[in-house]
């Protein structure tokens, strides 16, 4: 069987969509001990190391799990991605990309996938970390795949960098056929999660205002999702007939449904957010606090995706 490491591995979304075409994921290395728990329940065989990946003696590492044929990495998005603002960016962490290259080196793997927000392109040292990759002997191609293309119930527009060490990698992934799944199939049946009065004394009029604006816009009576931390002009709300808008580390989505009293609203739950990244069933989130998790999942890569990147890399069937 195939043989795949996964580097920044967080929950394990990534090796997830490796496992699913076909690759036995033999090591994951992060730097955060819930992430490393979380990846050792869902992928129990694989060595699960917790550190920086500059601090792991590569050349032992290399010893004890042999070759491989896959290298995966999703580096550090924060000081990336626009959501952001207009903050000062830490070039620490941007620079954390180019400890990919002494693993590249040092395992050669055939395959290489490295997964990030498509504002790293640029970063000041992004043609630097491609050229690294091309001097190892890797042809590239750079797909920017928004996850909703491939059944996934969310709007997440992520940057591949694709690497095949024998040949140029396929320019063309296979996207998922039909109508874009839409966030109503993420939520659970009614009366599973405890719900407030949509128009509480409490309720920040900064809230009521985004609802309002569904209100006009859908009509009363209507379910709704209202979008907080958002900048695209999208009236703090979306509709539940098109896919979720991007999930990010922070509660960020709150259902509004009538209900006997009137309108009532609750967040979205952690197994809702964990279908609209695209997750299985099965797939384990078992340690840390409601916060954490939806951090792991906000930092996540959508397992269909990853699938379909790499089946156009090995050629296999869906």
């Amino acid at each position: 069987m195939l043989r795949g490491l996964d580097l920044f591995s967080g929950a394990g979304g990534g090796s997830a969509g490796a496992r699913a075409a076909g690759f036995e994921m033999v090591a994951a290395i992060d730097r955060c001990p819930i992430a490393t728990a979380t990846y050792k329940a869902n992928f129990p065989k694989a060595e699960t190391i917790t550190s920086l990946l500059e601090d792991v003696d590569v050349a032992a590492l290399k010893q004890r799990l042999g070759s491989i044929d896959l290298l995966l990495a999703s580096p550090e998005c924060t000081n990336h991605t626009c959501a952001k603002g207009s903050a000062p960016r830490d070039e620490a962490s941007r620079a954390t990309a180019m400890h990919v290259i002494p693993y590249a080196r040092a395992f050669s793997p055939r395959w290489l996938v490295l997964e990030n927000v498509v504002h790293m392109r640029p970063w000041s040292r992004y043609e630097e970390l491609k050229s690294e990759l091309r001097l190892l002997g890797y042809q590239l191609t750079e797909h920017v795949l928004n996850a909703s293309d491939f059944g996934v119930p969310q709007n997440r527009r992520r940057l591949f960098v694709v690497g095949d060490r024998e040949c140029p990698p396929n320019t063309e992934i296979n996207r998922h056929p039909g109508r874009r799944p839409s966030a109503k199939s993420i939520l659970d049946p009614d009366g599973i999660w405890e719900t407030t009065p949509l128009f509480a004394q409490s309720r920040a009029e900064a809230t009521l205002v985004r609802a309002r604006r569904a209100y006009e816009a859908l009509g009363p009576d209507s379910s709704f999702l209202l979008v907080y931390y958002g900048t695209d002009g999208g009236g703090g709300w979306q509709p539940l007939s098109r896919p979720l808008r991007t999930v990010t580390t922070i509660d960020r989505f709150a259902l509004v449904r009538a209900g006997r009293n009137g309108p009532e609203m609750r967040m979205l739950q952690v197994p809702e957010l964990k279908r609209a990244m695209g997750f299985e069933e099965g797939f384990l989130l078992p340690v840390g606090t409601r916060r954490d998790r939806i951090r792991l999942l906000g930092n996540g890569v959508c397992a269909p995706v990853m699938t379909a990147v790499l089946r156009s890399l090995t050629g296999a069937s869906d």
